[in-house]
Formats: structure tokens, sequence, C-alpha cells
């Protein structure tokens, strides 16, 4: 009968341990082959080799825990090499699944050939064991994962310094050379030549997109990929668009994120390249400075072409609205009002008799109050350039 010692030297388990080491290269086979059925691995760029050079230092170090109880942190020993693989393979790209699914192999490889190389007669020393090997596993796969989440932050942290430099060289240049917009699209990954839509805003609409943003998180994951860059108080979002264009208002809505869909900004809806961005970038800025309490979301130049025209007009010392509020003044009693709503209604909807239905008067008598708007402000709407000239300045 063995000796059943559970603690201290066990001539029996060093025996078993000894005859283990002696078997390395079957385990680290074992491991490869395995390890080569994930498909993250058979597809990464870890070669068949380093993958079996990997696993002989991983069971050489794992069996020498075994030998004395407890896992190695000295500058050579097992959990320093743990250090090391969970870096390298966070550096070629192995999915964090990926890894977990490797690093579970090492104790189901290590036990099966304890279970293949004792006899019956080691099953109680094996079964007192069983805690030892799980625990000096466990402290290497704990390892592993904790140095490849390092390292991943670390590389997250800095691929986003560099993409951020990138984004700004870009919207630093009013007009972006070719050769920037490829360096650009080069650092995010994106074709410089795709379709972009941007979105802009300031102050506590500002810090929604870039809590939006923030929420997002892992956007490569997502339908959308967002990119940020804040400049002068302001800040930008811009993702690319999907290859099939979606046209009308509906389609612009339905390209938008949902973490920005509610948030009012500025919004440019297509944007053709990344040389262009800068350019949109104003026009979003522009648009937010136009938007008003009662704007639930982003404002593009289709909802809001009437408000900048009309501030545009406003900039250059023109004032439509006053114009026509002067003309009205001749004006008596309700009649003011009354050529209002009937003006308001017939800009909306370009009918005469659908504004008669809405204001529930006779067709004939919008036909008056529009001939008495033309006769006082001298603006003919069943002229298109006139009717528009008006819907400016009510803007």
């Amino acid at each position: 009968m063995h000796n059943l010692e559970t603690s201290g030297h066990n001539p029996r388990w060093a025996e078993l341990v000894d005859l283990l080491e002696g078997r390395l290269d079957g385990l680290a086979l074992a491991f490869t082959t395995r390890v080569r059925e994930i498909p993250e691995y058979g597809e990464s760029q870890v070669t068949v080799q380093e993958i079996r050079e990997t696993a002989m230092e991983t069971f050489r170090r794992l069996i020498r825990g075994l030998r004395h109880g407890q896992a190695d942190d000295g500058r050579d020993g097992l959990l320093a090499f743990a250090s090391d693989l969970g870096s390298k393979r966070a550096r070629a790209g192995i999915p964090p699944e990926s890894l977990t699914s490797a690093v579970r192999l090492d104790f189901s490889i290590l036990w099966a050939e304890l279970l293949e190389i004792a006899t019956l007669e080691d099953a109680a020393l094996l079964t007192s064991r069983v805690d030892q090997v799980w625990r000096v596993v466990d402290e290497f796969a704990t390892r592993t994962h904790t140095s490849y989440l390092t390292e991943r932050t670390r590389m997250a942290q800095e691929e986003s310094s560099i993409q951020r430099e990138f984004i700004a060289r870009l919207f630093n240049q009013s007009t972006p050379s070719l050769e920037t917009s490829v360096q650009v699209g080069s650092a995010l990954g994106i074709n410089p030549e795709s379709r972009f839509a941007l979105v802009a805003a300031s102050g506590e609409p500002g810090a929604r997109l870039r809590a939006g943003v923030s929420h997002f998180g892992s956007g490569q994951q997502a339908r959308h990929r967002l990119f940020l860059h804040e400049s002068g108080g302001n800040t930008y979002v811009f993702w690319p668009l999907p290859a099939v264009r979606t046209r009308g208002r509906q389609g612009a809505e339905q390209q938008l994120p949902a973490a920005i869909s509610d948030v009012p900004c500025g919004y440019v809806p297509e944007v053709l390249g990344l040389r262009a961005l800068p350019a949109a970038a104003r026009t979003a800025e522009s648009l937010a400075a136009l938007l008003r309490p009662r704007d639930p979301g982003p404002l593009s130049a289709d909802a809001a072409w009437a408000r900048l025209a009309r501030q545009n007009l406003q900039d250059a010392g023109l004032d439509l609205a006053a114009e026509v509020e002067e003309a009205l003044t001749e004006c008596k009693g309700g009649e003011r009002e009354r050529l209002l709503e009937t003006v308001r209604n017939f800009l909306a909807t370009g009918n005469v008799t659908l504004t008669a239905e809405q204001l529930f008067c006779h067709r004939n008598t919008i036909l008056n109050r529009l001939n008495r708007f033309q006769e006082l402000t001298g603006i003919d709407l069943a002229v298109p350039a006139k009717a528009a000239r008006l819907v400016v300045a009510w803007a």
C-alpha cells in the first residue's frame, strides 16, 4: 500500500510527478492539438510551433508547482511566465473567451495524464491531491487572465490616444489632403472614401454626446462605430454609414445610433469621405446654434434650412419677418390674426381646400384672405419664390 500522506513530502506523489514530467512532449502535443480546435486560435497569427513551445514551458512550470505544492512567483517561475503569456495573447488579438477555453485545457490534460500513469492503489492519493493540482493550475490561469486584461486595457488606451491624435489632425485642416485622409483612415481602421454622418453640440447636449459615445464602449461590435472629437467647446461625433443608402428623412433617422438619437444637436446625415468632415462639422455647428427647446433630437439642414437661411439673412442685416409685420399694421380688429393663421396653414399644405377644411372655412374665404394678404404685403403665395421668402421669414 502506498503512503497516503496528504501534506509534506510523499514519495509516491513525488514519483508520479516525476513520471508526469517525463511525458512533457505528450502533454504539449495534446494541448496543441486541442487548442487548435478553438477557431480563434486556429485562425490566429500564433503559430503551431509557438503554441507547442508555450505548452511545453507551461506544463514544465505547472509540474514544478505540483512538486513544491504551490505556484512559483520567481523571475523564472510559473506566475511570471503566466504574466508574460497573458500579455502575448492580448497582443496577438486572441479573444478573452478563447483564452479562457485554452487555459481550461491545462487542468484536464494534466489530470488525465495523472490518471493514466497512476494505479488503482493511487486512488486515495490522487483524491487527496486534486485540490493541490487545481490550486496550482488556477493560480496560473488567474495570473494569465489578469495580465491579459491589463495588456488589453493598455492597448485600448494607446489605440484611443493614437486615434484622437489622427482625428484632431483631420479636423484641424479646413480642407484635409488626400494623404491625411488615408493616414486617418488607416489609424481608425476605416475606408477614407466611405460615407459618414456627423453631429455636433456644446454645453449639456455636448456632455450627453460624450456620455453616449462612452456608453457605446466597444462600438466596433455594434451596428455603429462612433468616433469623438472635441474642439473649442464643441463636441463632434461621426460614424461610417452602411454601404446601402437610405433615402429621405426616415432613412436619416434610422442611421442615427440609439445612444445619440434623442440628443439635441446639429446633424449632417451624409458626408462623402473623411476629407469632407471638417466642412460638415462647421455645418453641424451652425445647425446646433439654431436648436430650440422644442426640438427633440438631432436637427438636420433638411429640417432647418429655413432657420439657417433666416439666420444668414439677419447676419446680413435683412429681417424679412419685420417687413411682413410692418405691412400688416393696417389690419383692423382680428384681421391680422386671421390672415396669419390662414397663411401659415396654407404654407404647410400648399392646398386651398385642405386649408379651408383645417380652419373650418369656405374655400372662397381662404382665397379672399390670401388675396388680402398679398394686397398688404405684396407677397403672392402662388409664386414659389415669394412663398419661400415667407417660409424663411417665419422660420
